[in-house]
């Protein structure tokens, strides 16, 4: 039997009188949340999903280090639209918490921020529902695959007003949607009713400096989680921000984005914001 991180936390999984707490839960399938946290030192994962992530790090060392340095420019881009205004986030596939997590950066520099986290795994819904005790905070289930039931979620919308700017996280998601479900699509709903001066962030593994035969490899060993993971190119970054004024640098590797931090290995992450401009 797999072993449980946290059964009280499990339990609340569900959120609603009547709901079933395993549902959508599978310890013995790996999760790209799970697999995360391992990564960043986390111990709310299991066996499948150290599984997969060692056979990761074995055949891809860098992957380690990229998982740390998106972190790192989460923190930075969370950091600027703080300190631009931004008091509202929406952090969609925002994994399990690690601190510092969303909430607590926009927090030093707005301290009445009001943070929603989005993500399908029930693991992580567990450990986001768990954050009683921090103001402003929100968990709701959904998946970046069916925008339009995330913005209709009724407590989403009782969190955040859309009248007013509002900072959209697809930080390290987008890499779990498959070309053929259209990701730029799935973009475009997601910021079709965000107000001016609202800011998009994103991250993804990019295919950019792989060959194919690379690509393929990379991809494969992900086949194993329950989210297999697509590479996507500049060329598809720069179009989920095209309706957005870019930031400086641009989309470049997250470790370059307002850092100047050392490029692990041949590791491809590309980053970039943008703030939605006035019509």
């Amino acid at each position: 039997m797999a072993e449980t991180p946290d059964n009280s936390l499990l339990s609340q999984v569900g959120g609603g009188a009547g709901a079933d707490p395993s549902r959508g839960f599978d310890p013995d399938t790996a999760s790209p949340a799970r697999i995360y946290d391992f990564y960043l030192g986390g111990k709310d994962n299991y066996a499948s999903d150290r599984a997969v992530a060692q056979q990761l790090i074995a055949a891809h060392p860098v992957v380690l280090a990229g998982a740390k340095g998106n972190r790192r420019f989460l923190v930075r881009a969370v950091e600027t639209l703080a300190q631009a205004g931004v008091r509202q986030f929406i952090d969609i596939g925002a994994g399990i918490p690690t601190s510092p997590n969303t909430h607590e950066v926009a927090k030093r520099f707005q301290p009445d921020a009001k943070v929603v986290y989005v993500d399908n795994d029930p693991v992580v819904l567990a450990h986001t529902r768990a954050l009683r005790d921090a103001p402003g905070v929100l968990a709701v289930e959904g998946d970046i695959r069916q925008p339009d039931a995330i913005l209709d979620d009724e407590a989403l919308n009782q969190h955040i007003d859309f009248s007013q700017p509002v900072g959209l996280l697809l930080v390290a998601v987008l890499h779990f949607v498959r070309h053929e479900e259209q990701p730029g699509q799935l973009v475009e709903r997601l910021v079709r009713r965000l107000a001016p001066g609202s800011h998009l962030v994103v991250s993804t593994g990019s295919s950019e400096g792989h060959t194919p035969q690379d690509v393929a490899r990379f991809e494969a060993t992900y086949r194993k989680s329950s989210s297999p993971l697509v590479l996507h190119s500049r060329a598809e970054v720069e179009g989920w921000l095209g309706r957005f004024e870019v930031l400086d640098p641009g989309v470049v590797s997250v470790f370059k984005w307002r850092a100047d931090e050392e490029i692990p290995g041949n590791l491809s992450f590309l980053g970039g914001v943008g703030r939605l401009p006035t019509p």
